[in-house]
Protein backbone atom coordinates (compact mmCIF):
# COMPACT_ATOMS: atom_id res chain seq x y z
CA UNK A 1 0.00 0.00 0.00
CA UNK A 2 1.27 3.29 -1.12
CA UNK A 3 1.65 6.46 1.78
CA UNK A 4 -0.97 7.93 -0.51
CA UNK A 5 -3.64 4.92 0.07
CA UNK A 6 -2.24 4.91 3.86
CA UNK A 7 -3.67 8.68 4.32
CA UNK A 8 -6.66 8.06 2.90
CA UNK A 9 -7.33 5.92 6.18
CA UNK A 10 -6.07 9.11 8.72
CA UNK A 11 -8.53 11.42 10.31
CA UNK A 12 -9.75 14.45 7.81
CA UNK A 13 -7.69 18.10 8.30
CA UNK A 14 -7.84 20.13 10.76
CA UNK A 15 -6.34 17.90 13.75
CA UNK A 16 -6.47 19.00 16.86
CA UNK A 17 -2.78 20.71 17.94
CA UNK A 18 -2.65 18.92 21.11
CA UNK A 19 -4.94 15.96 21.66
CA UNK A 20 -5.63 14.34 25.03
CA UNK A 21 -5.29 10.46 25.02
CA UNK A 22 -5.54 9.47 29.41
CA UNK A 23 -4.57 11.17 32.30
CA UNK A 24 -1.00 12.52 31.78
CA UNK A 25 -0.53 11.24 27.99
CA UNK A 26 -1.41 13.91 24.92
CA UNK A 27 -0.30 14.47 21.03
CA UNK A 28 1.01 17.07 20.10
CA UNK A 29 0.35 17.50 16.75
CA UNK A 30 3.13 18.62 14.50
CA UNK A 31 5.48 19.76 17.17
CA UNK A 32 8.60 18.43 15.72
CA UNK A 33 8.33 19.57 12.50
CA UNK A 34 10.44 22.70 12.90
CA UNK A 35 13.01 20.67 14.32
CA UNK A 36 13.16 17.87 11.74
CA UNK A 37 16.36 19.38 9.68
CA UNK A 38 18.23 19.44 13.13
CA UNK A 39 17.21 15.94 14.39
CA UNK A 40 17.80 14.41 11.33
CA UNK A 41 21.08 15.48 10.57
CA UNK A 42 22.05 14.56 14.40
CA UNK A 43 20.82 11.11 14.17
CA UNK A 44 23.35 11.05 11.08
CA UNK A 45 25.95 11.76 13.60
CA UNK A 46 25.65 9.76 16.24
CA UNK A 47 25.00 6.78 13.96
CA UNK A 48 28.27 7.50 12.12
CA UNK A 49 29.33 6.87 16.33
CA UNK A 50 26.88 4.30 17.14
CA UNK A 51 25.70 2.68 14.00
CA UNK A 52 22.05 1.35 13.55
CA UNK A 53 21.73 -1.96 14.88
CA UNK A 54 19.06 -4.66 14.94
CA UNK A 55 19.12 -6.35 18.57
CA UNK A 56 18.23 -9.98 19.67
CA UNK A 57 16.23 -10.50 22.63
CA UNK A 58 16.29 -13.13 25.76
CA UNK A 59 14.07 -15.55 23.63
CA UNK A 60 16.38 -15.82 20.92
CA UNK A 61 14.96 -13.87 18.21
CA UNK A 62 15.85 -10.40 16.48
CA UNK A 63 14.28 -7.15 16.81
CA UNK A 64 12.95 -5.87 13.35
CA UNK A 65 13.14 -2.77 13.87
CA UNK A 66 17.18 -1.12 14.22
CA UNK A 67 18.25 1.01 16.94
CA UNK A 68 20.87 3.29 18.48
CA UNK A 69 21.17 5.61 21.20
CA UNK A 70 22.81 8.57 22.50
CA UNK A 71 23.17 10.27 25.79
CA UNK A 72 23.98 8.98 29.83
CA UNK A 73 22.86 5.63 28.59
CA UNK A 74 21.80 3.00 25.65
CA UNK A 75 19.14 0.49 25.84
CA UNK A 76 20.65 -3.05 25.08
CA UNK A 77 18.97 -6.44 24.35
CA UNK A 78 20.52 -9.66 24.18
CA UNK A 79 20.73 -13.08 25.30
CA UNK A 80 20.99 -12.00 28.88
CA UNK A 81 17.94 -9.67 28.74
CA UNK A 82 16.84 -6.02 28.11
CA UNK A 83 18.70 -2.94 30.60
CA UNK A 84 20.47 0.32 29.67
CA UNK A 85 24.22 0.61 29.40
CA UNK A 86 26.78 3.45 29.85
CA UNK A 87 28.82 2.26 27.12
CA UNK A 88 28.03 1.26 23.31
CA UNK A 89 28.44 -2.56 23.39
CA UNK A 90 29.38 -2.57 19.57
CA UNK A 91 31.60 0.34 20.00
CA UNK A 92 33.34 0.00 23.62
CA UNK A 93 32.70 3.76 23.65
CA UNK A 94 30.38 6.04 25.61
CA UNK A 95 27.24 6.81 23.93
CA UNK A 96 27.29 9.65 21.72
CA UNK A 97 26.20 12.93 23.75
CA UNK A 98 22.86 13.99 23.71
CA UNK A 99 22.89 17.21 22.01
CA UNK A 100 21.82 20.38 24.69
CA UNK A 101 18.88 21.93 22.08
CA UNK A 102 17.35 18.51 21.79
CA UNK A 103 17.33 18.15 25.33
CA UNK A 104 15.91 21.60 26.15
CA UNK A 105 13.52 20.78 23.08
CA UNK A 106 12.21 17.78 25.15
CA UNK A 107 11.88 19.47 28.16
CA UNK A 108 9.48 22.02 26.48
CA UNK A 109 7.80 19.41 25.20
CA UNK A 110 6.95 17.49 27.90
CA UNK A 111 5.76 20.79 29.73
CA UNK A 112 3.16 21.63 27.10
CA UNK A 113 2.22 18.09 27.92
CA UNK A 114 1.91 18.70 31.43
CA UNK A 115 4.93 17.62 32.75
CA UNK A 116 7.10 20.53 34.77
CA UNK A 117 10.79 19.83 35.51
CA UNK A 118 11.67 16.77 32.91
CA UNK A 119 15.16 16.87 31.63
CA UNK A 120 16.08 13.73 30.23
CA UNK A 121 19.65 12.20 30.17
CA UNK A 122 18.87 9.16 27.23
CA UNK A 123 17.45 9.29 23.74
CA UNK A 124 16.51 6.11 21.99
CA UNK A 125 16.44 6.20 18.30
CA UNK A 126 14.76 3.68 16.51
CA UNK A 127 15.23 3.28 12.62
CA UNK A 128 11.51 1.72 10.62
CA UNK A 129 12.06 -0.10 7.57
CA UNK A 130 8.56 -1.51 5.66
CA UNK A 131 7.81 -4.54 8.12
CA UNK A 132 9.24 -3.31 10.96
CA UNK A 133 7.21 -3.18 14.32
CA UNK A 134 6.96 -2.76 18.01
CA UNK A 135 4.95 -4.93 19.67
CA UNK A 136 2.88 -4.13 22.54
CA UNK A 137 5.86 -3.38 25.81
CA UNK A 138 5.54 -0.88 28.35
CA UNK A 139 8.94 1.42 29.28
CA UNK A 140 9.42 0.25 32.75
CA UNK A 141 13.28 -0.06 32.42
CA UNK A 142 14.52 3.93 32.96
CA UNK A 143 12.92 6.14 35.90
CA UNK A 144 9.52 5.80 36.10
CA UNK A 145 8.75 9.00 37.96
CA UNK A 146 9.81 11.08 34.69
CA UNK A 147 8.12 11.22 31.41
CA UNK A 148 8.87 9.53 28.03
CA UNK A 149 8.72 12.41 25.09
CA UNK A 150 8.54 10.25 21.44
CA UNK A 151 8.98 12.24 17.99
CA UNK A 152 8.03 10.76 14.81
CA UNK A 153 9.81 11.38 11.55
CA UNK A 154 9.33 10.14 8.24
CA UNK A 155 6.62 7.46 6.93
CA UNK A 156 3.27 7.61 8.94
CA UNK A 157 2.56 4.40 11.29
CA UNK A 158 -0.30 3.47 13.54
CA UNK A 159 0.40 3.95 17.59
CA UNK A 160 -0.92 1.23 19.65
CA UNK A 161 -2.17 2.55 22.80
CA UNK A 162 -3.69 -0.10 25.35
CA UNK A 163 -3.46 0.26 28.94
CA UNK A 164 -1.96 -0.89 32.29
CA UNK A 165 -2.40 -4.46 31.26
CA UNK A 166 -1.82 -6.48 28.52
CA UNK A 167 -5.24 -7.25 28.02
CA UNK A 168 -6.63 -4.41 28.34
CA UNK A 169 -8.53 -2.58 24.84
CA UNK A 170 -5.88 -1.24 22.19
CA UNK A 171 -6.33 1.93 20.87
CA UNK A 172 -5.12 2.87 17.23
CA UNK A 173 -4.11 6.38 16.80
CA UNK A 174 -2.04 7.52 13.58
CA UNK A 175 1.19 9.43 13.69
CA UNK A 176 2.77 11.51 10.99
CA UNK A 177 5.73 13.23 10.65
CA UNK A 178 6.78 15.72 13.09
CA UNK A 179 4.01 14.53 15.78
CA UNK A 180 5.14 13.67 19.20
CA UNK A 181 3.48 11.61 22.26
CA UNK A 182 4.19 12.34 26.04
CA UNK A 183 3.07 10.06 28.74
CA UNK A 184 3.47 9.59 32.20
CA UNK A 185 2.16 10.25 35.72
CA UNK A 186 -0.95 7.65 35.94
CA UNK A 187 -0.15 6.93 31.97
CA UNK A 188 3.60 6.23 32.45
CA UNK A 189 3.49 2.38 32.22
CA UNK A 190 0.71 1.96 29.98
CA UNK A 191 1.07 -0.71 27.11
CA UNK A 192 2.23 0.88 23.98
CA UNK A 193 3.58 -0.38 20.23
CA UNK A 194 3.81 0.47 16.47
CA UNK A 195 1.99 -1.93 14.12
CA UNK A 196 3.85 -2.75 10.87
CA UNK A 197 5.07 0.21 9.19
CA UNK A 198 3.33 0.14 5.24
CA UNK A 199 5.87 0.36 2.17
CA UNK A 200 5.83 4.54 1.32
CA UNK A 201 8.13 7.11 0.57
CA UNK A 202 8.41 10.09 2.49
CA UNK A 203 9.46 13.51 0.96
CA UNK A 204 12.52 13.76 4.15
CA UNK A 205 13.11 10.09 5.32
CA UNK A 206 12.84 8.63 1.82
CA UNK A 207 11.18 4.74 2.27
CA UNK A 208 11.71 4.92 6.53
CA UNK A 209 10.99 6.54 9.99
CA UNK A 210 12.44 7.36 12.42
CA UNK A 211 11.46 7.64 16.19
CA UNK A 212 12.97 9.64 19.14
CA UNK A 213 12.05 8.62 22.72
CA UNK A 214 13.62 10.95 25.13
CA UNK A 215 13.97 9.13 29.00
CA UNK A 216 15.25 9.60 32.29
CA UNK A 217 17.56 6.89 32.73
CA UNK A 218 19.77 7.34 35.90
CA UNK A 219 19.19 9.53 39.56
CA UNK A 220 21.57 12.46 39.43
CA UNK A 221 23.08 12.06 35.81
CA UNK A 222 24.74 15.11 35.01
CA UNK A 223 22.85 17.61 32.46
Amino acid sequence: MTQQEFMLDLPPSPVPKHEALDPGAAVLRGHAGMQAADMLAGIRRIARLSPFRRMTTAGGGTMSVAMTCCGAAGWCSDARGHRYEPHDPLTGQPWPALPPAWRAWATDAARLAGHDGFVPDTCLINGYRPGARMGLHQDDDERTDAPVVSVSFGLPAMFQWGGLQRTDPVRRIPLLHGDVVVWGGPSRLVFHGITALRAGQHPVTGPCRYNLTFRRVWQGSSV
